[in-house]
């Protein structure tokens, strides 16, 4: 179904929001009708699309629920304005950053724009932006309207990447590469929470630096896996057979439609099987939800056990990690659960699963640093290194949606070629 399709579908407010035709701006209703997609966004960041209602977001702005509908008829309607707010305002850096004159200074360009937006948002001196993770929970017709809009946005990074002199890369090739660098911009937002705002232009710099050189240190190159990928694949422990059937089921639902939108109706339905065989294998949603989160966790380190064990070489190190777990989020197990579920579930588990989640991110941060020290790699930030090496390995899952025409054989060369030599190397 396309936009347009779906407009008749969807309540007034939320075709003003899209097409930008709300009341004039600087006008009362626009001030409060901005207040409260600001107030919904915050709410949608902590609970996701599913948590928020119109009640909890009307009294963020002082109004009751029914002075809400006003402006929104439905919290679907809300929240389909929050992501078109979100989504236009990353787009119109992209579109800033596209008047530069050659690909990477417009790389530059659009992080120092990001992350200038990110610290006025953390000052609280311009309002939230939505999370674009969870627009995967929305159903149609707004996740129509949403996906659309999305599209152009991509569409118009992928422009980013082209010029005469980088007339070499295919469309393939610089739809990988957007897709690298959108990863890299949104998964910013959760690790930056560890900088304090003074440090933004540091770590733009640092990420700039990475985008632009990669990790290769002086006489090293990128080659295609080498080495006994198979082999660690093949040793990756397993659960049972239906309880694994059931891990691989929800992972790659959840990663389709967000924490909240993979509901036990949904998993069960994807596995053929009956609710009451669900609740044989799980008590509740988040213990399966935590299940996939430990597979995903305990196949990273087995990865990385297998790896460390296998080379001494820091370079071929990384090199192999990269290859690894590309090569898993191919295969027939995979993929590994997206870092942006941990977004939207619920606390303390969140915590939990964001602190293991980083244990494992700083054993790629200690590969890095080895590397620094021996040489064979360059004297990058190890810790945005490994935030960025994680961001590129979760892209690399949803090569299908955003690279049309390529196949798992192309994934590793995609993305971790751009990831090791930098998004620029030929």
């Amino acid at each position: 179904m396309s936009a347009s399709d779906s407009d008749k579908d969807v309540a007034p407010s939320a075709q003003r929001a899209r097409s930008g035709k709300s009341a004039k701006v600087g006008s009362k209703y626009a001030r409060k009708q901005q207040a409260i997609v600001a107030a919904a966004s915050e709410v949608i960041n902590r609970d996701g699309v599913k948590g928020m209602t119109l009640a909890n977001v009307a009294n963020r702005v002082g109004l009751i629920t029914t002075s809400v509908t006003y402006y929104f008829r439905k919290k679907e309607d809300l929240a389909v304005a929050c992501f078109l707010d979100a989504i236009g305002r990353v787009e119109a850096l992209v579109d800033t950053a596209a008047a530069e004159t050659d690909p990477p200074t417009r790389v530059r360009r659009l992080l120092k724009l990001w992350l200038e937006l990110r610290q006025r948002i953390v000052a609280r001196e311009e309002p939230a932006i939505a999370l674009f993770g969870d627009m995967r929970t929305l159903q149609k017709p707004q996740r129509t309207i949403v996906g659309d809009a999305y599209r152009q946005f991509f569409t118009k990074l992928c422009a980013l990447f082209e010029s005469p002199e980088y007339s070499w890369m295919t469309p393939t090739q610089r739809a990988a590469r957007a897709h690298i660098l959108s990863e890299q911009v949104l998964w910013a937002v959760i690790w930056l929470r560890r900088y304090d705002t003074d440090d933004f232009e540091r770590v733009r710099k640092r990420m700039y630096d990475i985008l632009l050189h990669g990790f290769a240190g002086a006489g090293r190159a990128w080659q295609p896996a080498s080495g006994p990928i198979e082999e660690i694949l093949r040793t990756i422990p397993q659960e049972s057979a239906s309880q694994e059937t059931f891990l691989v089921a929800a992972t790659r639902l959840i990663n389709e439609r967000g924490y909240r939108g993979a509901s036990v109706e949904k998993i069960s339905e994807r596995l053929n099987v009956t609710k009451g065989s669900f609740y044989y294998h799980h008590e509740a949603k988040d213990d399966l939800v935590v299940a996939c989160f430990n597979r995903t966790f305990e196949t990273m380190r087995h990865i990385q056990r297998a790896v460390l064990k296998h080379t001494e070489d820091d370079w071929e190190r990384l090199s192999m990690l990269a290859a690894a777990l590309i090569a898993f989020q191919m295969s027939e197990r995979g993929p590994l659960l997206r870092t942006s579920a941990l977004v939207a579930l619920p606390q303390p588990m969140r915590q939990e699963m964001i602190e293991t989640y980083s244990q494992i991110s700083n054993r790629f941060a200690g590969v890095i640093a080895d590397g620094i020290t021996s040489g064979s790699m360059r004297a990058v930030d190890p810790m945005v290194g490994a935030q960025m090496f994680s961001a590129t390995l979760n892209a690399s899952a949803e090569y299908r949606w955003w690279v049309p025409g390529a196949t798992g054989d192309q994934a590793e060369e995609l993305y971790s070629k751009p990831l090791l030599m930098g998004l620029f190397a030929q």
